[in-house]
């Protein structure tokens, strides 16, 4: 079976919790295997009420006023879920994106494409780990980047962290020899819940 196109995903939040903290920003990059891209978005998203924090400013320089005018989330995930149109759900750590968007799913009657897709998700961390069974080199996003020369101008923004990823993801799939749908089951996560 040939391979999907994927839907990268990353998402901005308020903090880790996913049960005390909230997404502020989602960006998507759609492409397929040889990292063509097919699609391009983003969305902040509009604080649920008046007092809810947007945590670590310093880290993704989303404030309050960023979010003013925003549209609500189920706005946000309408769109995302339309966006998706049957890729595979991607991220680096997706079973903490993936999470986010599973449990804002069942909290706002999100949109039903989001919520099968973040069941299941594709964890280019999970893949760059496998790579490195001793465990010696960093995995985070900007050093993953680094090593494969794609650049991450803007870490912790959304976009560009979904645009970073999916310029890692066909040199992963290459490094792996994945050439077929079937070969990706290992990389594969359940969000945390």
């Amino acid at each position: 079976m040939p391979l999907p196109s994927f839907a990268v995903v990353d998402l901005e939040t308020s903090g880790f919790s996913m049960r005390r903290n909230r997404i502020l920003q989602i960006g998507l990059v759609r492409v397929d295997a040889d990292g063509s891209v097919l699609d391009e978005w983003s969305s902040l998203v509009k604080l649920q009420w008046p007092l809810q924090r947007v945590g670590p400013t310093d880290v993704h320089h989303i404030s309050r006023s960023t979010l003013r005018g925003a549209p609500a989330l189920h706005d946000v995930l309408d769109e995302l879920g339309a966006r998706l149109d049957g890729a595979v759900l991607t991220a680096h750590n997706a079973a903490f994106d993936a999470g986010f968007l599973l449990r804002a799913t069942r909290r706002r009657s999100g949109d039903a494409r989001v919520r099968g897709s973040a069941d299941r998700a594709l964890c280019t961390l999970r893949m760059s780990r496998r790579l490195d069974p001793e465990r010696q080199l960093s995995h985070r996003l900007v050093d993953v980047a680094d090593r494969y020369g794609v650049a991450l101008d803007r870490p912790h923004d959304a976009l560009a962290d979904a645009a970073a990823t999916a310029a890692v993801l066909p040199h992963l799939l290459a490094a792996h020899g994945i050439t077929d749908a079937e070969q990706l089951e290992p990389f594969y996560v359940s969000p945390a819940r």
